[in-house]
C-alpha cells in the first residue's frame, strides 16, 4: 500500500511535531498548518517549515486529513477533548499522537467524532533543528492502532525514514518507562558522573568519560548483564567504601543515585553467581548505612539543587 499525499497539520509545533511534520514534507506529503505559541515554536515553523501557517489548533485541525498531536503527555488529553467538541476533527480524518506513555483511550474523543486513530511514538530524544532529520533513519516508532489503521501507521512510518514496533495498548506506560529510564536518567547519570571528575580536578569531564561510556553501552547493549565490570561485580568492599567517603565529601548530591545503583548492581551479581553471599551482604550494609546517612537530610539540600532541567530531558 502506499500511501495518499495527506494535507498534514501539526498541534504542538515543539521539538517533536516540527520535526517530524518536515520529514512527512520530504516525503512528499502537504504541511498545510502548525500550531505553536512560544517563541521557540514560532522559530521551528519558520525554519523547519517555511511557508507553512501558524494558526490556533482548532483551525489546524479543520485543514487537514492527517493530524499531528505532539503535545506533552500530560496535555493530550484535554487537547483531543477540546478540539472534538469544538467539531473540528472530522470523519475519515486520521488523527495521530506521539505519546510514549498513551495509547488509542486517549483519542476516543476522536473515533467518537470519525476519525481514524493511531498512537505513532518515535523512539528518540530530539533537539528540535535540522539535525533530527537524519536521525530519524532507523529509528524505532512504537505502534499502537486498530487493525483497520495498522498498514497505514506503518506506512507512515515508512515515509518518516523508522522502523515499527507495535506495542500493546496495555503496554504503552511500561514501554514508555523503559525508554525514559535508559535515555533520562542515563543523562542524569553521565552529568553526576561529570560533577565527580569535576570535583576530582579533571579538566574535560566529558572527553574524559566518553571512551569508557562508549565502550561500556555498547557491552550492555549486547551483552546485558554479562558486561557488568567494577568494584561492585569483584566484591570490592574497600573500594566501594572508600568511594562513598570521597563522594560524601567533595559530591554529596551525587550519593544518592551511586547508593541506588550500587544495590541495584549488587543485586544483579548476586542472582548470577558473580559475588559470593557474605561479601555481598557487607556490601549491602555499608550501602545501607550511607542511605541511612543520607536520609538525615546533610546531602539532601544540595542534591535538590543539583537536579536542574539539564537533569529532566523527556524522551517523547
Amino acid at each position: 500500500m502506499s500511501l495518499p499525499v495527506f494535507r498534514v497539520g501539526v498541534v504542538g509545533a515543539g521539538r517533536v511535531g516540527a520535526v517530524l511534520a518536515a520529514r512527512l514534507r520530504s516525503a512528499g506529503h502537504d504541511v498545510v498548518a502548525a500550531a505553536g505559541d512560544s517563541d521557540a515554536s514560532l522559530h521551528r515553523i519558520a525554519t523547519l517549515l517555511p511557508g507553512v501557517a501558524n494558526d490556533k489548533p482548532t483551525a489546524v485541525a479543520r485543514a487537514c486529513d492527517l493530524l499531528l498531536l505532539t503535545v506533552p503527555d500530560d496535555m493530550l488529553a484535554n487537547v483531543v477533548s477540546t478540539l472534538a467538541g469544538a467539531g473540528a476533527l472530522h470523519e475519515g480524518q486520521l488523527v495521530v499522537h506521539t505519546s510514549g506513555r498513551h495509547g488509542l483511550a486517549v483519542l476516543e474523543p476522536a473515533r467518537a467524532a470519525g476519525a481514524r486513530t493511531a498512537a505513532i511514538h518515535p523512539a528518540m530524544t530530539f533537539t528540535g533543528t535540522a539535525l533530527d532529520l537524519e536521525r530519524l533513519s532507523g529509528c524505532v516508532f512504537g505502534l499502537t492502532a486498530d487493525d483497520a489503521e495498522r498498514e497505514v501507521a506503518e506506512r507512515l512510518v515508512h515515509d518518516l525514514g523508522g522502523r515499527p514496533m507495535w506495542v500493546p495498548e496495555q503496554m504503552r506506560t511500561l514501554y514508555h518507562a523503559g525508554l525514559a529510564h535508559g535515555a533520562n536518567h542515563l543523562v542524569t547519570l553521565v552529568t553526576e558522573a561529570m560533577e565527580m571528575l569535576a570535583a576530582a580536578g579533571a579538566d574535560d569531564p566529558a572527553g574524559t568519560l566518553r571512551p569508557l561510556l562508549v565502550a561500556a553501552l555498547d557491552n550492555a547493549l549486547e551483552h546485558g548483564d554479562a558486561a557488568l565490570t567494577g568494584p561492585i561485580v569483584r566484591g570490592d568492599l574497600g573500594t566501594v567504601r572508600a568511594h562513598l567517603e570521597d563522594i560524601s565529601a567533595n559530591a554529596p548530591q551525587t550519593k544518592a543515585s551511586y547508593v541506588a545503583l550500587a544495590r541495584a548492581t549488587l543485586g544483579r551479581a548476586v542472582t548470577d553467581g558473580r559475588i559470593v553471599p557474605l561479601r555481598a551482604m557487607r556490601i549491602h550494609e555499608l550501602l545501607d548505612e550511607h542511605a541511612h546517612d543520607d536520609s538525615t537530610g546533610h546531602a539532601t539540600a544540595s542534591r535538590v539543587t543539583s537536579t536542574g532541567p539539564a537533569a529532566q530531558r523527556d524522551v517523547r
